[in-house]
């Protein structure tokens, strides 16, 4: 009897030490075929910089070109998401994004100019996505995105040295984490945008003493990575 009443303690306090389901937050939420939102991140905006051959370079002697560093910049927008089954939904985020890139000359003995070429950007954009969604883990769930990201520029296009089209499209390659919590969702996602248009306008400003910087470039692509928070 000593026994049966050890081994049942034993069980019953086994089963009290078991840690009790978790309930899920907002079970209903991605039954939903349409749901809203909005979105705030972080931005850095880089080139990939083409240089011009030496012979293709202008008087002021062979230069290079590159980004000296990676400044921080903000993006924010809204979210419409369509489902389209329990693991696809198509994701519409139009919005407007904040970032500069510092174009830094060196000539070929390695001699850097005093200061970059400050290149300030404010992009309208409207990004359309498609989410592929993992299974959910009670309130976690992973995720990743790729898509195109039309982008207007409407800073000014005479970039003080060098002309820069207003217009490009990215494609957008993403992943990420949707979290479950009471009264929301949010998501956090890390993404990488590539742009697919050469945007060095080879016209230059017009401007005598700008040819220092247009001669020296031939491509200019962008490319931008972000973090990004959704709130849905």
């Amino acid at each position: 009897m000593k026994h049966l009443t050890l081994t049942l303690l034993l069980i019953s306090g086994s089963l009290f030490a078991q840690p009790q389901a978790k309930v899920p937050n907002l079970p209903w939420f991605d039954d939903k075929a349409l749901n809203f939102g909005f979105l705030i991140g972080f931005n850095a905006m880089d080139y990939k910089v083409v240089s011009k051959v030496p012979a293709e370079q202008g008087p002021g002697g062979l230069r290079y070109a590159d980004v000296a560093q990676l400044n921080p910049g903000i993006n924010i927008g809204m979210v419409t998401n369509f489902r389209i089954n329990r693991y696809i939904s198509l994701r519409a985020l139009p919005g407007i994004s904040f970032g500069q890139r510092d174009l830094l000359f060196v000539s070929e003995n390695g001699v850097e100019d005093e200061k970059p070429l400050a290149i300030k950007s404010t992009y309208i954009e409207m990004p359309l996505v498609v989410k592929f969604n993992g299974a959910r883990m009670t309130n976690v769930k992973p995720f990743f995105t790729t898509g195109i990201n039309p982008r207007f520029d409407l800073a000014k296009s005479k970039k003080d040295g060098l002309m820069i089209k207003p217009f490009d499209v990215y494609w957008e390659l993403g992943a990420g984490l949707d979290y479950y919590l009471t009264y929301f969702r949010l998501s956090t996602e890390l993404k990488v945008s590539i742009g697919l248009m050469n945007v060095l306008d080879p016209k230059g400003t017009g401007e005598p003493e700008d040819v220092y910087y247009s001669d020296v470039l031939d491509r200019l692509t962008s490319r931008m990575f972000l973090l990004t928070f959704y709130f849905e």
